[in-house]
């Protein structure tokens, strides 16, 4: 989506941000949990949002995940991708937000948060941009500022960090960057 297909709102609000916080299960994935035979979780994230991730750090701006879960397959993905802001086990994922934000000394309005559920409604409510995957529950797809248009763990995550780019001015020379 290019930053001139967007509500001026959301251009603006996108253009601020300088933090952009996930939820894992059910954005980052599809949300169906796997266990295998031994107990172990299994995950499957798509390369699109990864790729994104990393374009959103070359780019100044700070990549987070914050989930309620507790995966070592999650620690081991955000640290292959360079993430260092990575919570997990977390029940009260507002006052995460409210700690990281002091850390970083950022103002809620510079932040987006990409949800799915009824646990990411709190942090969402804080943010200068709330984003609900296009699968998310109804009562958090109404909530928030802006919706992607693919489900979580199809490129939901990816959309966001195109939309923060382009908002940002800098779609064209990450392109550009591809095309040599």
């Amino acid at each position: 989506m290019l930053p001139n297909d967007l509500p001026a709102d959301i251009r603006d609000r996108a253009a601020r941000v300088k933090l952009a916080v996930f939820d894992v299960d059910g954005v980052l994935t599809d949300g169906k949990l796997f266990f295998a035979a031994d107990g172990h979780e299994i995950k499957a994230f798509h390369v699109l949002d990864g790729l994104g991730f990393k374009r959103l750090l070359a780019n100044g701006i700070e990549v987070a995940v914050i989930t309620a879960r507790m995966s070592h397959v999650v620690t081991e993905r955000m640290a292959a991708l360079g993430v260092a802001h990575v919570y997990q086990d977390q029940q009260d994922k507002r006052a995460c937000l409210d700690e990281l934000l002091h850390a970083l000394k950022l103002d809620a309005s510079e932040v987006a948060y990409t949800g799915d559920d009824l646990p990411d409604l709190a942090p969402m409510q804080k943010v200068g941009l709330a984003i609900a995957v296009a699968n998310a529950h109804p009562w958090v797809r109404e909530r928030a500022h802006w919706r992607t248009r693919l489900t979580g763990g199809n490129g939901a995550a990816r959309e966001v960090c195109d939309l923060l780019l382009g908002a940002q001015g800098r779609a064209e020379s990450e392109l550009a960057a591809f095309l040599r």
